[in-house]
């Protein structure tokens, strides 16, 4: 079972979004709160630990990136999946830079916000690869990057071939299950190089490793 909280500091967007995820069979809200500072309080007191926070990226008091820094601050494994709108690139990148798994647009049909929720709780990302390299730019900016022709390649971080296609699928976007399809690996297999890649590369999640292909690797 998957437990969820719910932060939006509209009423009714909360409520809605509690009945929608709860109709799915693995999934049990463990509650809501308004803003980002509210749900680090409500995490804190709840008698069984969540699993996924799904949050709003703009609201007062506390916004969802406030709130993800603070939640990824006191529990560093739990998944925050933002909600967002097409016009927030900013707070996107500002979110996934403070640890966020990733994001959803508001606008998207029910099953997807239900299927997204279950792929962070995996240990998945959702991040579109515009996303991915307008935080990589954001990070280092064009005028401090190396000259082109001293652009790294993957294989000058001593990672293996098959190390190197599972960080350039990372940064496409795909989950586990697609990376093990396309290079015909178990999904077991894939999130033991996944491991050893974070070990070699010094990082600490996907989102990271996303980043660090799109920016040191892809100029």
């Amino acid at each position: 079972m998957i437990r969820v909280v719910i932060v939006d500091d509209d009423p009714f967007i909360r409520e809605s979004l509690k009945v929608l995820v709860g109709l799915d069979a693995e999934i049990e809200v463990a509650g809501g709160a308004a803003d980002g500072g509210e749900a680090l309080t409500l995490l804190q007191e709840l008698p069984q630990a969540a699993d996924v926070v799904l949050m709003d990226i703009r609201m007062p008091v506390c916004d969802g990136v406030e709130g993800t820094r603070r939640i990824k601050a006191v529990y560093p494994q739990m998944s925050v999946l933002m909600l967002t709108t097409f016009d927030d690139d900013e707070y996107i990148i500002e979110a996934l830079r403070s640890g966020a798994s990733g994001y959803l647009l508001k606008n998207i049909p029910p099953d997807r916000i239900i299927q997204g929720i279950k792929t962070v709780h995996q240990g998945n990302m959702l991040i579109h690869p515009d996303i991915a390299r307008k935080m990589a730019g954001f990070l280092q900016p064009a005028a401090a990057r190396p000259a082109p022709a001293a652009e790294p390649s993957l294989e000058s971080y001593g990672l293996t071939k098959a190390e190197q296609g599972i960080v350039t699928a990372i940064a496409e976007g795909l989950t586990n299950k697609e990376i093990a399809a396309r290079l015909f690996l178990s999904e077991g297999t894939v999130k033991n190089y996944i491991t050893d890649i974070l070990s070699k590369l010094s990082l600490r999640d996907r989102t990271q490793i996303a980043i660090f292909y799109l920016r040191d690797c892809r100029g």
